[in-house]
């Protein structure tokens, strides 16, 4: 359905007939600190995202001499990624984790992750009955990865929040030093639908229809979905593990991102 390899030369920036920066520090109109509490503002300068000229793109956090934090957060222009009904979708990327760990790696929180389409013309204040689709998590250099499904209301409610229906933190060895394939599909061929993730072709988390009420499923789920890369710096996530950016945190260090593609099956 759509694709990008990231090729190009060193230090170009993406097409925007692709590709949206999301700027500053929240959506226009949205919650501050983009609703997470992290501290970086996010730009659409070189030195936070560019190609590397090896086919990848860089999101890379830096520091300033005066302590603030600086990285990006890119979007898909195309917000219309759905499975038909029948059918399935699926959305995958390989890529490197930032490849820092221990207090170096203090509030780093690398992300790859979709949310609903209406989540769009709003600034996400619609977040999460809309829905969002974690299909990697990483913080704080830990060799792990997090997936989990946001839906229902900001708070408790059928799916949790604000932590969501999650995978809950799973080993990810080599992560940061080598390239894996993340992927989430959404089938509705079967019954109860399925959405399943995926790292490196094996099924590592299943979330059935069945496990909220329909209602909230399909606000959740029916509808398009755009395509979300980032590194944030601090917030809820890394605070919960450890702790968000300190003085020994090391700036500089990306995640690097061989490929993403969104592909559909047709229903019967």
């Amino acid at each position: 359905m759509w694709s990008d390899d990231f090729d190009g030369p060193a230090g170009s920036g993406l097409p925007a007939s692709d590709w949206l920066p999301a700027t500053g520090t929240g959506y226009p109109g949205g919650a501050p600190a983009w609703g997470t509490g992290q501290v970086e503002t996010s730009t659409d300068k070189p030195a936070n995202v560019q190609l590397d000229g090896d086919g990848h793109l860089a999101i890379t956090p830096l520091r300033d001499g005066a302590g603030a934090w600086t990285s990006a957060r890119v979007e898909t222009q195309r917000s219309d990624f759905a499975a038909p009904p029948g059918g399935s979708v699926r959305i995958e990327a390989v890529l490197r984790q930032p490849d820092v760990t221990g207090a170096e790696a203090a509030g780093y929180w690398a992300a790859f992750w979709a949310l609903g389409e209406p989540a769009r013309p709003v600034g996400s204040t619609n977040w999460p009955h809309v829905g969002e689709w974690d299909v990697m998590e990483a913080v704080n250099g830990r060799d792990s990865v997090w997936q989990t499904l946001h839906c229902g209301e900001p708070v408790a409610g059928p799916c949790g929040e604000p932590t969501g229906i999650g995978s809950g933190e799973q080993p990810c060895a080599g992560c940061r030093s080598d390239f894996h394939t993340y992927a989430i599909e959404f089938d509705r061929s079967v019954t109860p639908e399925q959405l399943r993730w995926y790292v490196d072709d094996k099924q590592t988390f299943t979330v059935s229809a069945d496990k909220v009420d329909a209602a909230t499923w399909e606000k959740a789920n029916h509808h398009g979905f755009f395509v979300i890369l980032n590194v944030a710096i601090g917030g809820a996530f890394p605070a919960g593990f450890g702790g968000g950016a300190t003085a020994a945190t090391k700036p500089g260090v990306p995640m690097l991102v061989d490929r993403v593609a969104v592909s559909t099956k047709k229903g019967a």
